[in-house]
């Protein structure tokens, strides 16, 4: 019997590991694409096509699985909520701001989603903000302005409307993470995955259609915009989503939103490797004290921890 429960531990584990390294290698990765693919696909058709073909597919193998896909009324108000938070504004809205800004400048300030989280807990929940995550806050907003003031980054008025709109996403992303952290939802991960796309692929549908984007055939996208797609599809998707649906469920808010610790990282690399991205000291600067930031934010906890060890440790030498 201890050993079963062994097995599933270390099961698990794995899981939880993997899970993270899919958020957090994959979502970095994600900027550099949808920046390939808006060169010939506008914003919201481009997150509608993708959200739309994934959780097509995800119902196809979640059949192919045996898995049950049918959900009450209460599980698809909430994915359906859950969905517009995630993926019809909170992605939608990204994707549309990469059309005026960096890749990497948007990925860096995405890391500030665990201040933002940190606000709505404080708000919805009463969490205490202890000093520490004082300090992370006051540093993530000192990280930004170093950020956004630079002429070589900020290029006119539109790049200012992008981080807004960018601000207005982290938002709808703490809030949503928050909410389906104790919502009811479908149990299976896959399941609960392509609901939230197939709803958020409507809002987005109903956006494009509603700013009246231009509409291209995809015979005429290059090969390039199709592999990004692709790519955004499969893995930043189908497997980065459903990786995060289940850490929700399995860790705090507060760890899963550490993936902004990697995330920026990952994109400045490739945006400065693959697009010509600039990347000047006072990105790196700032790059270092919004990641300070989020480090106080997110392990407060794990400091509190380490003085009561240090100080037991100081007790017994004693």
């Amino acid at each position: 019997m201890i050993s079963i429960f062994k097995k599933k531990d270390i099961k698990n584990t794995l899981l939880i590991v993997l899970a993270f390294l899919s958020i957090y290698i994959i979502w970095g990765s994600t900027y550099l694409f949808n920046k390939i693919a808006l060169n010939e696909i506008a914003p919201l058709l481009l997150a509608s096509i993708r959200f739309t073909i994934s959780a097509t597919l995800i119902f196809i193998l979640s059949k192919l699985l045996g898995l049950s896909i049918k959900i009450n009324l209460k599980q698809a108000f909430n994915c359906c909520l859950a969905g517009f938070l995630f993926l019809g504004f909170g992605n939608g809205a990204l994707v549309w701001s990469l059309q005026y800004i960096d890749s990497s400048l948007a990925a860096l300030e995405t890391s500030l989603q665990p201040l933002v989280v940190l606000v709505l807990m404080r708000i919805f929940e009463g969490k205490k903000i202890s000093f520490l995550s004082f300090i992370g806050v006051l540093l993530g907003f000192f990280g930004m302005f170093l950020l956004v003031n630079q002429n070589e980054i900020i290029g006119n008025e539109n790049s200012y409307i992008a981080i807004f709109m960018i601000f207005l996403c982290m938002i709808s992303w703490a809030f949503a993470s928050l909410f389906v952290a104790k919502a009811e939802l479908p149990k299976n991960f896959f399941v609960n995955t392509a609901y939230q796309m197939l709803f958020a692929s409507i809002f987005l549908f109903a956006g494009s259609i509603f700013f009246n984007e231009p509409w291209s055939n995809p015979s005429d996208w290059s090969s390039p915009v199709k592999g990004a797609l692709f790519f955004l599809i499969v893995f930043g998707s189908i497997v980065a989503f459903t990786s995060f649906n289940f850490l929700l469920k399995k860790v705090s808010p507060e760890k899963v939103s550490t993936s902004n610790y990697i995330n920026p990282i990952v994109a400045v690399i490739l945006g400065w490797y693959f697009l010509d991205e600039k990347i000047t000291n006072q990105t790196i600067l700032a790059s270092c004290i919004l990641l300070l930031g989020v480090f106080f934010i997110n392990s407060k906890r794990k400091l509190v921890i380490f003085q009561a060890y240090k100080s037991k440790f100081r007790k017994a030498k004693t």
